[in-house]
Formats: C-alpha cells, sequence, structure tokens
C-alpha cells in the first residue's frame, strides 16, 4: 500500500475486503504455481465481505484469467454466488456465454438452468 508515494506496511490497515481479495489472489498464485495442469478455478462466493469497488476489480480479474486461459484444453471456472450484480458484471465482457442457476421447484427438488449473457 502506498501513501504519498511512501510504501507503507499493509498490516492492520486493510479492510475486511481487501483481506477477502487478497486472499483470493494468494490462492490463485498458489493454485497456479501448483497445479499447472489442473485446470479447474472454484470460488465459492468470491464477493462476500467487499465493497462495490473490490467486487469490480475481483470481476475485471476474473475475466483477465478467462482470456489468458481459455485456449487452454482443460480450463474450467466455477463460480457459487449469490451476488446478482457481480454476476451481471462478469456478463457484461464477452468471455462468458451462459451460467448456470439452481433453483428449488413446489415440490423442494433442485433444478439446474443454463442461462446465456445478455
Amino acid at each position: 500500500m502506498t501513501k504519498d508515494q511512501v510504501e507503507m506496511d499493509m498490516r492492520g490497515r486493510c479492510s475486511a475486503g481487501q483481506k477477502m481479495l487478497a486472499s483470493i489472489i494468494i490462492r490463485l498464485a498458489l493454485a497456479d504455481s501448483f497445479g499447472q495442469n489442473c485446470g479447474i478455478l472454484a470460488l465459492d462466493e468470491p464477493t462476500n465481505a467487499l465493497d462495490t469497488e473490490n467486487i469490480d476489480a475481483l470481476a475485471a480479474s476474473l475475466v483477465d484469467i478467462i482470456n489468458e486461459r481459455k485456449n487452454h484444453a482443460n480450463f474450467q471456472l466455477i463460480i457459487i454466488t449469490h451476488d446478482e450484480n457481480f454476476l451481471r458484471k462478469l456478463g457484461q465482457s464477452d468471455v462468458m456465454e451462459y451460467y448456470w442457476r439452481v433453483l428449488r421447484d413446489s415440490r423442494q427438488k433442485s433444478i439446474i438452468e443454463r442461462h446465456r449473457f445478455g
């Protein structure tokens, strides 16, 4: 973190959202370092504790990752989220074509529906 062009230690100065974003970045780096042949990236509720600015940054970063890895034969991105705004942000890019929504019917049985972005 920099303040007035001076680099400062972030320990004790991060918001919960910044800590969450840093945690995601570290996990992505570890997965990239140790799992080069594993093309699955799964995020469960990645926007919890993030403010709007950090949610936008996460969505933009994920779009960059998708663009970088879309030609890898085994790349899969799985995001579990209840955040409709985050989902819309991801859908604004042209890299994601569709998403899956899990619902319950009148008998409380799960239904999985495919939806197109746009």
